[in-house]
């Protein structure tokens, strides 16, 4: 697996006609800048949305996985998504100027050999897994769904489906190494029932489909004249099959294309977390509305264990800036500079790192016999890491000034003292709104929480400030 994050190293575009919507679009894959994650622009549209992978912005899931925000959607992501993350590509923003990614062949492979194309690019953070510590599972009961994810270093994933049908019987599908994705998995198309064809089609959904990029499996031969309609309405003069099987007797890449093709959706659902993922994946009979409420279940747990549990602080690990890096964002000096480092810092939240020790200055005189760290010192050290993700969020950080506006529930649980290592976590609790900037603020040491405050921050040019 790759340790740090990569995006693309340059812009490329792919066009195609949309499976479900059967609307001709183009769509191109940008580079993007660390911690940005993947998203989608309609260009098309006059606000020009841009919509997350997100599984919570998930709006149907008919045949397909399909994003909404703003008035901005986009149908069948899950292949785009799983090329990506066959590629372990965390960085991308993808312009489209229709509603659907085009199907191309019905699998991911030409999303996957145009990317390599373009080349990949590591960046300079490292990425930011999601590890499963305990089980996370969904059941389906009535339709025979079962999904589990289990504690692994690694990322694995295993599919098992079972139509109750002689053509296909039951299939497993497995991936335990992702530098096979691309020969494996990558490869293996979409495929309906025949019987489902005509369904489907009166449902408004596969307009786009065709034989070119769609496996179509006979499980009961048709009469003839029930052939023809499907026929006519694939625009072909005639479909045939010699028995049950693949319509026009299409040859499978794999034996088990169907398994890996269900894997391959699991994959680009399971981007939907939003967070690359360690552990073990088991899935039976999968499809997108269980994918996406398991995804939804995996992003639930992630997030409140990120709420309650302290940072992973690795000393050995490479800050994502130094102190001198950090002396060139923020305008504190000794002996007011009271973080020593950044170890994560993305659009919404960092983590910031201070060693506490008996050479503070402000030991001299605060409780000289029994040496606590002044709380309002702990809460401007919090302030200071908070800073760093505020002017984050604008182009030119040395260029703009941070000043904390507000403090609120504030809370000390327990006393610091010289030698501990404060690690400090702030979140954005909204969006930034006319430079006003909400956070939440935690302190932790030895993964004990110390103190907690909720801060308002705004952000003034350095130009404006000064006049």
């Amino acid at each position: 697996m790759k340790i740090n994050q990569h995006t693309i190293s340059k812009s490329v575009s792919i066009s195609g006609v949309g499976l479900h919507t059967g609307v001709y679009s183009t769509m191109t894959f940008k580079p993007a800048k660390p911690n940005s994650g993947i998203r989608f622009q309609r260009i098309d549209l006059p606000e020009r949305p841009i919509i997350e992978a997100d599984a919570d912005l998930v709006v149907d899931c008919s045949r397909g996985t399909t994003l909404e925000k703003e008035g901005g959607r986009v149908h069948t992501v899950e292949h785009t998504l799983a090329a990506l993350v066959g590629l372990e590509i965390d960085n991308v923003l993808i312009e489209i100027d229709g509603p659907e990614p085009p199907i191309l062949d019905g699998s991911a492979i030409q999303f996957i050999e145009m990317l390599e194309d373009a080349g990949l690019e590591k960046q300079n953070l490292p990425r930011n897994f999601y590890e499963i510590e305990s089980g996370v599972f969904y059941n389906d009961a009535p339709n025979k769904i079962e999904l589990a994810a289990l504690p692994l270093d690694d990322y694995r994933l295993t599919v098992m489906v079972d139509y109750n049908t002689s053509v296909l019987g039951s299939q497993h599908a497995s991936l335990n190494d992702f530098s096979q994705f691309k020969q494996e998995i990558a490869p293996c198309r979409t495929f309906c029932f025949l019987h489902e064809v005509e369904m489907l089609h009166k449902n408004n959904l596969i307009k786009g489909g065709d034989l070119n990029n769609a496996i179509v499996i006979v499980d009961k031969v048709l009469p003839q004249e029930e052939m023809d309609s499907i026929a006519q309405l694939f625009g072909m003069d005639k479909v045939e099959v010699q028995e049950e099987g693949i319509l026009n007797n299409l040859k499978l890449h794999f034996k088990n294309e169907p398994a890996r093709h269900k894997l391959l959706d699991l994959v680009g659902d399971l981007a939907l977390v939003g967070r690359p993922i360690k552990g073990q994946i088991l899935a039976a009979r999968p499809g997108h509305a269980s994918n996406v409420a398991f995804a939804r279940r995996i992003k639930r747990k992630m997030q409140q264990a990120s709420r309650s549990r302290a940072p992973k602080y690795d000393p050995t690990a490479t800050p994502v800036l130094d102190i001198n890096q950090l002396m060139e964002v923020l305008p504190h000096r000794y002996p007011f500079l009271l973080v020593d480092k950044i170890m994560y810092l993305d659009e919404n939240s960092v983590i910031g790192v201070k060693n506490v020790t008996l050479n503070e200055p402000y030991f001299q005189g605060h409780f000289p016999g029994n040496p606590v760290m002044p709380g309002v010192l702990q809460i401007e050290a919090m302030a200071q890491t908070g800073g760093i993700l505020v002017l984050n969020t604008v182009d030119n950080p040395k260029d703009y000034w941070s000043y904390f506006i507000g403090i609120d529930q504030c809370r000390f649980k327990r006393p610091v003292l010289p030698g501990d290592t404060i690690v400090f976590r702030c979140e954005l609790t909204e969006p930034i709104k006319r430079g006003i900037a909400r956070m939440k603020g935690q302190a932790f040491v030895a993964g004990n929480l110390v103190s907690e405050a909720t801060m308002s921050a705004s952000i003034i040019p350095k130009n404006k400030a000064s006049k």
